[in-house]
């Protein structure tokens, strides 16, 4: 399946929204907890959108992965042990595979194209955190070669953060 990638516009909102909390309920089936109505807010994704960091996956003419990329994080993220120390990294946020795309290897290939893109602009880490009880998030993070580098503890619970060199 080929994936084309591109920044999201403000006229891609609705629908991502819309495809977010299809996926927050498929979570929800699993017993899967990590997000809500409260997080990720649609006010969320329009900042994310302003600042030119929410991207898209479009597949067949339909969005099937979300995912922010920039350098925030969360104080949380001191709790890490981070390889990587210097700025020369970014941060993967919200990456959400629309409901009828999982398990189509979408995530994977994501992860793939992110880290192509990053290391042809010279970005040296990835990091990002991701919910201990999500046992899907986890298994794509450890089998790509990411590494459990300390814990957060935010509303939702436990979150393993994470890096990668790339």
């Amino acid at each position: 399946m080929e994936i084309t990638y591109r920044l999201a516009g403000y006229d891609d909102l609705d629908d991502i929204f819309q495809l977010v909390e299809r996926a927050v309920k498929q979570m929800e089936q699993e017993e899967i907890f990590q997000w809500d109505n409260v997080y990720p807010a649609r006010e969320d994704f329009r900042n994310d959108i302003g600042q030119n960091q929410l991207y898209i996956g479009v597949a067949y003419d339909k969005i099937a992965v979300v995912y922010v990329l920039n350098k925030q994080c969360d104080e949380q993220y001191g709790n890490g042990k981070w390889q990587y120390t210097g700025e020369n990294y970014r941060v993967i946020h919200r990456l959400c595979v629309v409901p009828d795309y999982q398990n189509k290897g979408i995530a994977r290939t994501t992860l793939i194209h992110i880290e192509k893109e990053l290391k042809a602009l010279g970005i040296k880490a990835i990091r990002l955190d991701a919910f201990c009880e999500n046992p899907y998030a986890l298994k794509l993070y450890a089998n790509n070669g990411y590494r459990k580098t300390g814990t957060a503890h935010w509303r939702k619970g436990e979150f393993f953060l994470m890096e990668k060199q790339i």
